[in-house]
């Protein structure tokens, strides 16, 4: 669960020159009066039903959100379509997008919710409003084949002088910059793929990304002489960043969000149903969240109690 700095588990702020500021606002600009507010739009699940479909942002992210043929496939695009047929809109129409124009993509409406297992930050909370967390993933170093330098995590990553892969705008750039890593060592990537080439070729020494991410990656290359380790919870000012993802929706849309979260919460309150659903994709019970961490607590940088 990978994912980010900025705004998504990568950014939206990249992109606010090429959008303009009065694009960014058009998906926002109904407000309560004298407040500024986004005016919360109750008829929108309504409006969904009526329709029969709701239009989704992904950006190609395996495990969780992506295109397999001519299936959208993945955690989140699999979980969301169970928990808005519940609600009765059973087709989920997709849009796909780089990782970067996710938000501006959701604020400028071109979609209804991002499916795509976005890393719930306290900077994304300032901009969009989060579902109640679907998985939990810590982070991990995916390393060359018998790991040379000895790393466990992004610590011994500064300890050893080690260059560390990221992706674009991704959590981890901070957390490696939290752990100590300088801002000289740490090599941003596009794509999942060029992390575990560029490992391979030399040109970094750890690829940082959840443990989700890069067992799906090690499994998608097997053969490839590079190795998984255990994966950890890194800390920010003595935080814990539980790397906790989850569907986001514009700031108007509360009441959708409310829906959304009741039926999520019959789905990781019950861990069979979850691994049944998503198991394929590499999530296990472990990656079931715990009902004490909250939305609420990660958008204030807090941890479960």
């Amino acid at each position: 669960m990978s994912r980010s700095a900025g705004l998504d588990r990568r950014g939206f702020l990249a992109l606010a020159p090429a959008i303009g500021v009065a694009g960014l606002l058009t998906g926002c600009s109904r407000t309560e009066a004298g407040t500024g507010a986004p005016k919360e739009d109750k008829d929108l699940l309504a409006k969904l039903r009526g329709q029969g479909f709701v239009r989704v942002g992904f950006a190609g992210e395996a495990p969780y959100g992506f295109q397999d043929g001519d299936e959208l496939a993945g955690e989140a695009p699999t979980l969301h379509r169970e928990v808005f047929s519940a609600l009765g809109v059973p087709e989920l129409r997709p849009t796909l997008t780089e990782f970067g124009a996710l938000i501006p993509g959701l604020l400028a409406g071109r979609f209804d919710v991002v499916s795509a297992g976005m890393s719930i930050t306290p900077e994304r909370c300032g901009k969009v409003i989060f579902s109640e967390p679907e998985f939990i993933s810590p982070t991990a170093l995916m390393v060359r084949k018998g790991n040379p330098k000895g790393l466990s995590d992004l610590v011994s990553c500064a300890r050893e002088g080690a260059t560390v892969g990221v992706l674009t705008a991704a959590v981890e750039a901070s957390y490696a910059k939290a752990a100590g890593v300088p801002e000289g060592s740490v090599k941003t990537l596009a794509k999942q793929q060029d992390g575990l080439d560029a490992l391979l070729a030399g040109r970094i020494d750890a690829f940082a990304l959840t443990g989700i991410s890069l067992r799906w990656l090690a499994r998608t290359n097997s053969g490839a002489a590079v190795e998984v380790g255990t994966p950890f919870v890194p800390e920010i000012d003595g935080v814990k960043q539980w790397s906790a993802g989850g569907a986001v929706f514009r700031p108007g849309a509360r009441s959708l969000r409310d829906a959304f979260d009741r039926e999520l919460a019959k789905i990781t309150g019950d861990p069979g149903r979850y691994v049944d659903l998503i198991g394929r994709y590499g999530f296990t019970a472990r990656e079931v969240p715990p009902r004490s961490l909250r939305t609420a607590d990660l958008c204030a940088a807090r941890g479960p109690a």
